[in-house]
């Protein structure tokens, strides 16, 4: 699934992303990455509910919420104003395209559940979105 949607951001017509990775280049991260804007796709919580069969093979529906953690600098303006505008622009390229993308043959598509701002130092900013999928998972018994 993240692998998918990595290909996604990366490929996409457009993307206005130089770096498109995972969670551990992510937590490499010492300060800024190589590239600007970059992209970040990181597995966020995923939660099963109970067995839905009395008997039998166990069948679970689990749902799973992945991250995007969007990061760019603006450094062009003194104040920085500029930058909510390239953030907004970011953010909604990434709703775009993945708000009903099916990331798996057995992932639901996904959904937009928040954004929110991670970190704003240095004229850098940190800013993550949050999707969310489900899937069944089936015991062989």
């Amino acid at each position: 699934m993240i692998s998918a949607i990595q290909h996604r951001l990366r490929t996409a017509q457009g993307t206005p992303f130089a770096l498109v990775e995972g969670a551990v280049s992510l937590a490499s991260l010492k300060d800024r990455p190589t590239g600007m804007p970059a992209a970040f796709v990181i597995p966020v919580r995923a939660a099963s509910s109970p067995n839905q069969r009395a008997t039998g093979a166990i069948l679970q529906k689990t749902e799973s919420d992945v991250g995007v953690v969007i990061i760019f600098e603006n450094l062009t303006s003194p104040l920085y104003e500029d930058g909510a505008d390239e953030l907004e622009s970011l953010y909604r390229f990434v709703r775009e395209q993945l708000v009903g993308f099916e990331p798996g043959d057995d992932e639901e598509p996904l959904q937009h559940i928040d954004g929110e701002l991670v970190k704003a130092r240095g004229g850098v900013v940190w800013w993550q979105e949050t999707f969310g999928t489900a899937h069944y998972q089936e015991s062989k018994e």
